[in-house]
This record gives C-alpha cells, sequence and structure tokens, in this order.
C-alpha cells in the first residue's frame, strides 16, 4: 500500500545540477523521516542524506557536504535532493527512503524505499 517514487535524475556533466524528488503516498508523512541514499556498481549502499519529520534537523554525508541540500514540503508529500557541483563519484542509483524512528544515515533497515532514480555524472 505505500509507495515511494523517485524522479528526478538524469546525465549531467561534473559541475551541473540536478534535483530528485520522492514522492510518498500511503503513510502519514510528516511522521516520517526521509532519507536519501545511493548505490554504486560494485559498490555497497551508502546513506546520502537524511531530514527529520520537522524539517529542522538534517544530515549530511561528509562527501556532500555543501553541495547537496535536503528538503521537504509536508502539504506535498514530497522530498527533495538538491545536488550542485556534481562530481563523477556522485554517479550512483539514488534511492528514497521513509523510517518512523530513524534519521541516521547508517541504519540500514529503513521502513520504505523507492524504486531508484538514477544520476549520471560525466567527467
Amino acid at each position: 500500500q505505500v509507495q515511494v517514487v523517485e524522479s528526478g535524475g538524469g546525465l549531467v556533466q561534473a559541475g551541473g545540477s540536478l534535483r530528485l524528488s520522492c514522492t510518498v503516498s500511503g503513510l502519514t508523512f510528516d511522521f516520517y523521516a526521509m532519507g536519501w541514499f545511493r548505490q554504486a556498481p560494485g559498490k555497497e549502499r551508502e546513506g546520502v542524506s537524511c531530514i527529520k519529520w520537522s524539517g529542522g534537523s538534517t544530515y549530511y554525508a561528509d562527501s556532500v557536504k555543501g553541495r547537496f541540500t535536503i528538503s521537504r514540503d509536508n502539504a506535498k508529500n514530497t522530498l527533495y535532493l538538491q545536488m550542485n557541483s556534481l562530481k563523477p563519484e556522485d554517479t550512483a542509483m539514488y534511492y528514497c527512503a521513509a523510517d518512523r524512528r530513524h534519521c541516521s544515515l547508517t541504519f540500514e533497515a529503513w521502513n520504505y524505499w523507492g524504486q531508484g532514480t538514477q544520476v549520471t555524472v560525466s567527467s
């Protein structure tokens, strides 16, 4: 019943920008922490950023601090990730996740996951 759908991925040149979106249905969105994770071929999934239910507390992986910004619009049940100054090492499948209790980039078992959207950054 819960649906998590990402969009906004694509192919960009290094230094460019993308804005990812994640729309969630089937749960009380404002009661859930939301996060972005990514996985590149041959690598483990890693946490990129998460935002608490209030929207006031955000967390970022060191590799994206200063370049990525996470935000949410609870009225639209939508999560965003603004990605600027993209680097080839940002290339990965990006996944949106929701969890009732956690906003942690090291917690693996988030309650719900989307199918992912591909981000490819060329050099």
